[in-house]
């Protein structure tokens, strides 16, 4: 298809769409480089499967994640698929991929790097946005709020390169707060320009998925270092069931009618479901790495310390869950109905107890009990009187 060599940016409105808009291979294109970056982290993790190095995974996630909900956001309401879309997507790629090339030591002798490749990202970002806004006059409240509070953040990163640690991370961290908390305070702006929820509810599943991956390949991992016989291929169709236990309660029960709530300027309810999938999938990464943790304790059984933090990981997963269906159900829009909750919250419960127990137990048997508690989810969810969503 020929295309122009510039065409300015549109307002993609849902309602206009010929057809449910379904993702680009772009954008399919666009995953795999944070699908490296996600790589890098659960790495980092496996090498440092400890408090600290949960903690270092969660602090270098947010603003990777944050890359991703900036760019999928802006795509959502704005992306044309024109060629000048599309070198800004292989630039944004470009500039996580180097990301991704800091990431071992984000913390340290690379922090000015990763500072630089987030701060190259973002500021791509705000061009954009502020190019929507010129050519899109009735977008151009929404662009220029999001234009100032990203780029406040921006210049706190960009201090930040000039400081010592800990007042590098404390920048840093400011700055995350105001990115956070820029769209959460756009209330009716958004009312106006608001995002296409059916593309957007697909795109943040997508992402799902990629973390899924980095557990099924955290299985295979763990199997492949250990002796094949019988133990070592149960483990691994018991890991593997519990990444398929999430896939089952995230797509099978979980409903996106919360987003809705911006067309009203319930920014609050909307963000709480989409910021909620933030703890989410850096509990499925730290649960990947678990397992395969989990797995080579077959050979040689993990410190207590490891065990504990497998079972903590997979509980924060199921009590997410738990939270982005309660908002779900509050809205009075779900597939399934409250109980589903109380279901996930108790297994939570279930694998915390079997946490504090992680001295007397074997990896082996740790393994066992948290896919049990995974797979009664899905039954659970089997025999539960399921309803359709109201219209």
């Amino acid at each position: 298809m020929t295309k122009a060599i510039f065409q300015p940016p549109k307002l993609r409105r849902e309602e206009l769409e010929e057809g449910e808009r379904r993702a680009t291979w772009l954008e399919l294109f666009f995953d795999l480089v944070f699908v490296v970056a996600i790589a890098q982290l659960a790495h980092d993790l496996h090498e440092d499967y400890s408090i600290v190095g949960l903690v270092k995974l969660a602090v270098l996630f947010i603003p990777v994640w944050w890359c991703w909900i900036g760019a999928t956001f802006y795509d959502t309401r704005f992306d044309n698929d024109g060629l000048v879309d599309r070198f800004i997507t292989l630039l944004e790629m470009a500039i996580i991929a180097m990301m991704a090339v800091n990431i071992h030591h984000a913390l340290d002798s690379s922090a000015i790097g990763f500072a630089l490749t987030y701060i190259a990202f973002r500021s791509v970002l705000i061009c954009q946005y502020l190019h929507a806004g010129y050519h899109i006059p009735e977008a151009r409240g929404l662009t220029n709020w999001y234009s100032l509070g990203f780029g406040s953040s921006i210049i706190l990163w960009l201090i930040s390169l000039f400081l010592p640690t800990p007042w590098r991370f404390l920048c840093w961290s400011i700055g995350l707060v105001i990115d956070f908390a820029t769209p959460l305070t756009a209330g009716k702006k958004v009312v106006k320009v608001p995002p296409d929820l059916s593309h957007t509810t697909e795109r943040i599943g997508l992402f799902t998925i990629i973390v899924l991956g980095e557990s099924i390949v955290a299985v295979v991992a763990g199997v492949s270092g250990i002796e094949w016989n019988l133990s070592s291929i149960i483990v691994g169709l018991l890991g593997l069931s519990i990444t398929f236990s999430f896939w089952w309660m995230y797509f099978d029960t979980i409903d996106n009618s919360p987003l809705y709530a911006m067309k009203q300027g319930k920014m609050n309810i909307a963000l709480t479901w989409l910021y909620s999938h933030l703890p989410l999938t850096i509990g499925l990464t730290a649960t990947g790495v678990g397992v395969e943790k989990m797995i080579h304790g077959l050979a040689h059984d993990p410190v207590s310390i490891e065990k504990a933090l497998f079972c903590f990981s997979v509980a924060l997963c199921l009590l997410i869950l738990g939270v982005i269906h309660w908002t779900s159900c509050n809205i009075g829009q779900t597939k399934c109905t409250k109980i589903l909750t109380f279901y996930r919250l108790g297994g939570a419960a279930f694998i915390i107890v079997i946490a504090t127990s992680a001295n007397l137990l074997s990896s082996l048997t740790i393994i066992m009990l948290v896919a049990f508690a995974c797979l009664i989810q899905i039954v659970f969810d089997i025999f539960n009187t399921c309803v359709e969503p109201k219209s």
